[in-house]
């Protein structure tokens, strides 16, 4: 009897490799492509902007690495935060666990906006809080499915996308030689490329902006989470790994380097994707329209994965004690109702940013997401660095490991480091110290309170996925 509750509260492990290959990639393409790096460019100049992206590749390497051997090794859907509780401390998992929380929900509530943004370009009698609205309940719908319909689901959503990115790109270069002409514009070949227009506002606020490359880049640690639910994950993890990483930096760089050489970096603003521009001007017939709809699903699609996301996690935290119990207990289609009805709760907060202040909410809900993710990323390297120091204490071989983390502990080691020195830019910028308080706050917060309220129930059950070391 025992056995069988635990049997119909336990996740399916129903994801295909290409399930979690599109997921991972699909989870990045989406505003901090479409829409934010054209912010990213306005900001930083064209210079800054690739520096920055290319940077951020870097840190997301180190990270997925570290990530990879984690989830090679331990693939539960608590990923991070149960590596962190495992290895670092409960108190450190309890936190990063809901500090992942808040920045994946946010995410969905700025995707849930941005939808509404990217609706403006047919509808702009119609206000966006109503299309965010339309869009929550979608995707509600969407993730009350199957674990196997919502990863089919976001499979050809994120294939959508990869091919209208590849498209625009090639599109994009065309215009760049003058092969297809831009309506009312010479030929821009890479003149905005020149070395006086890619640092306009100086390379200091290249660290300023580097929130913004983290907030694009989020999501690529969803590999972890879904590990939980995917099949052979000590095979379909490291080939994830290493096409996710390829991908999303070929993708953000020659996008990066296509809108700066055909736009001036003070073009690019906020709330206009410069994707749908640069079809326009192509005069292409239809191409804006259906590169809108294509921005349009990649926004879902990524509001998808987060609202899957941060329903998985509370899902794995109820299971450990350190979330109401009724967020542990599955739906009879093994979804974690009770949880995502909660999730969605939460994201609702993105509806203030289409009605109160919209272009400040919507920068802070960005930052505050950001922060969380690169907080999240610290505990992931540092659950690795100390995994495989209690690793080797414990007895275990290298040579037993599926996957490893190369140049060991010095890539975790470095990843923190570069995180943290992003974490302390922040403080000199005015419009993101708001977010930086409010997520170093939260996450101070959580610690204590785990320390004296929750680490002195004695009853906390334990994960019924985690194996000892």
């Amino acid at each position: 009897m025992v056995k069988q509750e635990l049997q119909d509260n336990q996740l399916n492990r129903s994801m295909k490799r290409r399930h979690l290959f599109m997921l991972s990639l699909g989870g990045v393409i989406g505003t901090g492509l479409f829409l934010n790096a054209g912010y990213t460019i306005n900001q930083a100049g064209a210079g800054g902007a690739l520096i920055g992206y290319i940077f951020g590749g870097l840190i997301l390497y180190l990270v997925m690495v570290c990530l990879g051997e984690l989830a090679v090794y331990m693939p539960v859907t608590g990923s991070f935060q149960t590596y962190a509780s495992k290895f670092v401390s409960p108190s450190a998992g309890f936190a990063l666990g809901w500090m992942y929380f808040i920045g994946s929900a946010t995410t969905a509530g700025v995707e849930f906006t941005a939808a509404g943004i990217v609706m403006q370009r047919w509808f702009p009698d119609v206000s966006i809080w109503i299309w965010c609205a339309l869009f929550i309940v979608l995707l509600f719908s969407l993730n009350a499915l199957t674990t196997r319909g919502f990863a089919e689901a976001e499979y050809w959503f994120a294939g959508i996308k990869v091919v209208a990115v590849l498209f625009f790109i090639v599109i994009g270069f065309a215009a760049i030689f003058g092969i297809i002409p831009l309506t009312d514009r010479p030929t821009p070949m890479f003149q905005n490329l020149a070395p006086a227009g890619l640092f306009p506002a100086g390379i200091a606020i290249l660290f300023v902006t580097m929130m913004n490359v983290i907030f694009s880049y989020q999501g690529s640690e969803l590999i972890g989470i879904a590990a939980g639910e995917s099949e052979e994950p000590e095979k379909n993890i490291p080939r994830a790994i290493r096409n996710v990483l390829v991908r999303i930096v070929v993708f953000y760089i020659s996008s990066i380097i296509v809108l700066s050489a055909i736009f001036p970096s003070t073009e690019l603003g906020l709330l206009e994707s410069p994707f749908v521009t640069i079809m326009d001007l192509a005069r292409i017939p239809y191409a804006a329209d259906i590169m809108n709809f294509v921005i349009l699903t990649a926004i879902l699609s990524v509001g998808n994965s987060c609202l899957y996301a941060s329903t998985r996690l509370l899902w794995a935290m109820a299971r450990e004690g350190m979330a109401p119990k009724r967020f542990g207990t599955l739906s009879k289609r093994k979804v974690p109702f009770a949880a995502l009805v909660f999730t969605m709760v939460f994201s609702l907060l993105s509806l203030l940013t289409s009605v109160v202040a919209a272009d400040t909410v919507f920068v802070l809900l960005m930052s505050i997401a950001g922060i969380s993710v690169t907080i999240s990323w610290i505990g992931i390297a540092l659950s690795q660095l100390m995994f495989r120091r209690k690793y080797i204490q414990a007895g275990g071989k290298l040579e037993d490991l599926k996957y490893k983390v190369p140049f060991y502990p010095l890539v975790p080691i470095i990843c923190i480091v570069f995180c943290v020195g992003i974490l302390l830019f922040l403080a000199f910028d005015p419009t993101q110290l708001v977010g930086l308080l409010i997520g170093i706050g939260f996450l101070v917060a959580c610690i204590l309170y785990y320390r004296f309220r929750i680490s002195k129930n004695s009853n906390i059950p334990p994960n019924q996925e985690t194996k000892s070391i």
